[in-house]
Parts: structure tokens; C-alpha cells; sequence
């Protein structure tokens, strides 16, 4: 069963900008929408994706996203 869920990410580390995107791309199937947000002032970027995917798929990209240097993510799922 597919769950709806946001993925909150807050990259720290630009040059790891280009990993995160691929990451994306390879579940971009399950990607409903996204949207990205340059803090200049703190030097990072807040971006958010939304998805319709079975949990474990949203666990895997959420958990391969932290991996990355400099990246955080967390992902919140609607009841």
C-alpha cells in the first residue's frame, strides 16, 4: 500500500548537490512534486519532496539521502 509522505532535506554541503539529485532521479516515479529553497544567508538549501510510494521506498530514499555529506533528510507520512 502506498503512503503519501513529505521528505524535509537540508543540504549544508553544495557539492553533494548532484548525488542528491540522482538519488531523485532514480525515484522520481514516486515523486509527486518538489521544492527548494536557497537560505543565501546561512549558505544551505532547504528542499522538500513529496511522495506517493510504499513506505519501505520512501525508508530507502530517506535513508540513502542521510548518507550523503552534509545532508540531512527526515521524512513525515500522512495517517
Amino acid at each position: 500500500m502506498n503512503r503519501i509522505a513529505v521528505i524535509g532535506i537540508i543540504v549544508e554541503e553544495p557539492q553533494e548537490i548532484e548525488k542528491l539529485n540522482q538519488l531523485l532521479h532514480e525515484y522520481g516515479s514516486y515523486i509527486i512534486g518538489r521544492m527548494g529553497i536557497p537560505y543565501r544567508e546561512r549558505k544551505i538549501h532547504v528542499i522538500s519532496i513529496a511522495m506517493d510510494a510504499p513506505q519501505d521506498t520512501i525508508n530507502a530514499l530517506t535513508g540513502k539521502i542521510g548518507r550523503l555529506e552534509g545532508i540531512s533528510a527526515k521524512a513525515v507520512y500522512s495517517k
